[in-house]
């Protein structure tokens, strides 16, 4: 068992489960690898065992490239319990490999072995589900509405500081008038505000321009409330998402809003041979899948392209012939200015010229009966 260490992070609970389901019924060796190289070291030295990969979808792409920089990827049956939020095991659920921690362990021991294609690059890069080209940048296509991964893991993003939050050392909060810095009320002299020994105000207390609290007790407010304290700024972000325009309809009584057009790119795309498109007629977006795609706008094979299975799908969006263009191919070479792309859940770039390869039946994942 690999273990990843973003895995038990956010979900302790789930990486527990499956390890006592698979040591009470599999002889298991645990690892806990805190880096790549302890990964590398680690498959090196797994013997006869079955690489069980605990983590997201990143975990699988690591240990699937590394096996196949090892030139054993063929020959070793990977399987993989799934830890994580549903859009960091994404791939894993389009596998076919169930996301339930209880179910995913018991696929490892009662599963079958299922051979996958596999697209690699002139890098040695591999894809295991799909592509995109370009990705990020100006003049990307929004693929993801999440966005490129960035260096933080599910769980450990940092949240930026409240600004009406209290410092460290502000003392216990009991409303939002307590958490806030002591200031002199209009017209009050500063020796007027001194508090006493029992946190009350001594002077000024009971002569009805500012109403005082006692710490421990009901938060009574200290004064006015400005726009910045966190129940104003709640209600000024509700007001402000609820008056906002919506694309394509009309807003305060304006004109309806134009939808973006998306940004074209320059780029040359070849897919066995067949030039799909070139850099006199830029383009949205190319994606290619090892597997079919389901859903989305109709496509046509270009002239003299018979559509083919058992193969990589190549669509190019925003072709001149104003629909998208849908072609099976075991090569596809995408040249052109720098772009970036993104492969599964890796972007990587810029480059000028990329090639990608269908392997058919280059690897294999344990999948429920």
């Amino acid at each position: 068992m690999i273990i990843d260490p973003g895995a038990r992070r956010v979900d302790g609970e789930s990486v527990r489960i499956a390890k006592d389901v698979l040591c009470a019924r599999a002889t298991t060796k645990i690892c806990l690898p805190d880096g790549l190289e302890e990964v590398t070291r680690a498959l090196a030295r797994r013997g006869g065992r079955r690489p069980v990969v605990v983590g997201d979808d990143r975990a699988l792409l690591r240990v699937v490239t590394l096996l196949h920089r090892e030139r054993t990827l063929a020959t070793t049956p990977l399987a993989m319990v799934p830890v994580g939020p549903p859009a960091a095991v994404a791939l894993a659920s389009a596998l076919g490999i169930p996301t339930d921690a209880v179910r995913a362990a018991r696929t490892v021991i009662d599963g079958f072995d299922r051979r996958l294609d596999l697209l690699v690059d002139d890098s040695d890069g591999v894809v295991i589900g799909e592509l995109s080209v370009p990705y990020g940048g100006a003049g990307a296509h929004p693929v993801d509405a999440a966005g490129p991964p960035g260096p933080a893991r599910a769980g450990e993003a940092a949240w930026p500081a409240d600004p009406a939050a209290p410092a460290a050392d502000a003392g216990p909060r009991t409303g939002p008038g307590a958490a806030q810095a002591p200031e002199l009320a209009p017209g009050r002299a500063a020796g007027d505000a001194a508090p006493g020994a029992n946190g009350e105000t001594r002077a000024g207390a009971d002569d009805g321009r500012v109403p005082r609290q006692r710490q421990g007790r009901e938060s009574v407010a200290d004064r006015p409330q400005p726009w910045w304290s966190p129940a104003a700024r709640t209600a000024r972000t509700a007001l402000t998402l609820l008056t906002t325009p919506v694309a394509g309809r009309a807003g305060a009584g304006g004109p309806p809003a134009r939808r973006a057009r998306p940004s074209l790119v320059r780029l040359r795309v070849e897919a066995d041979g067949v030039l799909l498109a070139d850099l006199d007629h830029p383009v949205e977006r190319v994606s290619v899948a090892t597997r079919p795609l389901f859903g989305g706008a109709p496509a046509r094979p270009p002239d003299g392209a018979p559509r083919s299975r058992g193969l990589a799908e190549v669509v190019v969006y925003g072709h001149v012939s104003g629909s998208p263009v849908r072609l099976g191919a075991r090569a596809i070479t995408v040249s052109g200015p720098d772009f970036h792309y993104r492969a599964d859940t890796v972007t990587a770039g810029p480059v000028r010229t990329r090639t990608w390869r269908l392997l058919p039946d280059a690897w294999s994942v344990t999948l429920p009966r």
